[in-house]
């Protein structure tokens, strides 16, 4: 059984470095390879004589020194076993993963070179269904490799013995091989055995995802292990073209912000990859999807999928099957769709503004914060025709206090809600809305009746002095909910005017610094369009009644704390002078209402 020894046309060392570095994601895959040319094999002796069908795995063991995976497929004659790497060498590295998949050869002969990732020598022993002599193949990876004729007669069938690399013998030994077999090769459709000291393991098992009605339970199992939780629900995904079909399970948690949906990808049901980001649209955000196919083409390594117009079918179909999931819902049980909103609201808002079918449909469950409590679109715009919104929660907060009862606003300052509210109009053609400005709102409030106005007049002064330390003006307006006494209303630059005050007491001498710079450019000239301002309610029966206070004490006191109310109702941070205005302004009424000195009351600040 003497061979002439042959060197390889390639330049074999740099061929596993290709491999390792650049091709392949880890020397793991080597028994993927190795399970996918066993499966071919079988396949194509099906076709011969309609036998084989097992994959029989053996360990590496101190006793055997060596990892063998045997099948009973087509075999090899001894002109394959001649011709196994030449189309591998034709011209360059690059080539060799340039060959198509389906040439039988080529295909197997780029599968046995990643085992040369985890191994020194690679033995390969078959005989053919064909007929013909048993022959062995060893390759070295020095480069070299010799065929020749056994005189045994071997099984119909292909071994391949792997004489493991120092440092990669952990990957072929019994532990790491269950693993890596159970991930790649669990539910293909053939019998995958590993053999151990204490008997034979079968670690193949029907796939629960390709026959989902047959077996619901084990579908949903699967769906368990695979979300971590059980789905809120299961969608079955099917493109008959390419072969592809599957099952999305709708995610009962919102994912992490900006995460990307992920399916967990095979092909002829052999793992192509876990996270595979390709295979349905970047909206279907909400599912984790398992899918097989056997129409898609895979890269060069195996790990991911070849971006072309079958691709592009399958993405198209599945993602309509998954809006068409969503559609349903809401007809059969608009219950569940109301869950499912719930969970997933943020990012179904995000999706509605480039999807105009399924915004036609969803954006009706979708809610948002008004001055009238938190609402469904669907009631939103069934109830007003026409909706104004604030731009940032700030503004709402500002102008809400002094939104009449009839209408309504909205806060289009949390993600995606401003723009949800700018396309009512399209979805709805009788609302009409608009964008409201904090200091358009305050001057569109009546100031007081004429015959108070001068009473009105004397307590802006008045109450202008005594907030002159916080830097807030004062203006009285009659606004038509009597229950408010004021409110503090400051445009978002009034607002980040005051966000660098704040910072400033809190920084160093250098960030300071340039925050007072910043200020001093600001507000050059525009100190009075600056300051925040205090609108206090004429319709309030406190506020008139301040008007009729002598006492400079109790009307600072008293004034001090209806801003502190304001900034609170406003939610807006308290400063830690305005805490501490706070604390004195009522210790201050206490004692003035017991009769009691206070040190401070001759101090109307």
């Amino acid at each position: 059984m003497h061979g002439e020894i042959q060197q390889f046309q390639v330049d074999l060392r740099g061929v596993v470095d290709l491999l390792s570095r650049h091709i392949y994601s880890s020397p793991r895959v080597y028994l993927r390879e190795l399970l996918q040319n066993a499966r071919d094999a079988i396949t194509a002796r099906g076709e011969v004589d309609g036998a084989g069908g097992t994959i029989r795995i053996t360990p590496l063991t101190e006793a055997s020194g060596e990892f063998v995976l045997r099948d009973d497929g087509v075999g090899l004659d001894a002109t394959e076993v001649a011709e196994l790497l030449a189309t591998v060498g034709r011209s360059s590295k690059r080539d060799i993963f340039d060959l198509p998949r389906s040439d039988y050869l080529g295909q197997f002969g780029i599968g046995l070179l990643s085992c040369f990732m985890v191994a020194d020598t690679i033995v390969i022993r078959s005989r053919s269904a064909r007929g013909g002599a048993s022959v062995e193949w060893t390759g070295s990876a020095d480069g070299t490799f010799q065929v020749a004729e056994l005189d045994e007669e071997l099984p119909i069938g292909t071994s391949v013995h792997l004489i493991p690399r120092f440092d990669a013998d952990d990957l072929l030994r019994p532990a790491a091989v269950r693993e890596l077999a159970t991930v790649f090769g669990e539910f293909l459709p053939v019998r995958v055995v590993l053999e151990t000291a204490s008997g034979d393991i079968d670690l193949t098992r029907p796939a629960p995802f390709l026959d989902a009605r047959a077996d619901p339970d084990s579908a949903v199992q699967y769906g368990r292990d695979l979300v971590g939780s059980t789905p809120l629900d299961v969608i079955e995904l099917a493109e008959p073209a390419t072969g592809t079909r599957g099952l999305a399970y709708v995610l009962p948690f919102a994912p992490p912000p900006g995460s990307r949906q992920a399916t967990r990808m095979y092909l002829g049901s052999m793992l192509l990859s876990e996270r595979a980001d390709v295979v349905l649209p970047d909206w279907a955000f909400f599912v984790r999807a398992v899918v097989d196919s056997t129409g898609l083409a895979p890269t060069a390594s195996r790990e991911s999928l070849v971006e072309d117009a079958a691709l592009e079918r399958v993405r198209e179909q599945l993602g309509a099957g998954i809006r068409r999931w969503i559609l349903e819902l809401g007809l059969r049980e608009p219950h569940r769709l109301a869950q499912f909103v719930a969970i997933h609201e943020v990012g179904l808002k995000s999706l509605v503004r480039h999807d105009e079918e399924l915004a036609a449909f969803i954006t009706r469950w979708l809610t948002v914060e008004t001055t009238h409590g938190t609402l469904r679109i669907g009631d939103l715009v069934e109830q007003f025709a026409h909706v104004r919104y604030a731009q940032t929660v700030d503004e709402f907060r500002q102008v809400a206090g002094i939104s009449p009862n009839a209408e309504v606003l909205v806060n289009g300052g949390y993600l995606y809600d401003a723009d949800l509210v700018r396309m009512l109009p399209e979805l709805y053609p009788h609302v009409t809305v608009e964008k409201v400005d904090v200091s358009g709102e305050l001057d569109r409030l009546d100031p007081p009746p004429l015959d108070d106005r001068a009473a009105a007049i004397a307590l802006e002064d008045r109450a202008g002095a005594v907030l002159a330390a916080s830097d807030c003006s004062v203006v009285v307006r009659s606004i038509d909910r009597p229950e408010l006494t004021g409110l503090y209303v400051a445009d978002p630059e009034v607002l980040r005017a005051l966000d660098r005050g704040r910072t400033q007491g809190i920084t160093g001498a250098l960030w300071g610094g340039v925050l007072a710079r910043i200020d001093d450019t600001l507000s050059a000239g525009r100190e009075d369009d600056l300051r925040a301002r205090l609108c206090l309610n004429w319709s309030n029966r406190v506020v008139r009644s301040l008007t009729g206070v002598r006492d400079d004490a109790v009307f600072a006191r008293t004034v001090q704390l209806l801003y502190i109310q304001a900034l609170l109702a406003g939610h807006h941070p308290l400063s830690d002078a305005d805490r501490g205005l706070m604390t004195t302004a009522l210790a201050d009424l206490v004692s003035l209402s017991a009769g009691l000195d206070v040190d401070t009351i001759d101090d109307p600040r």
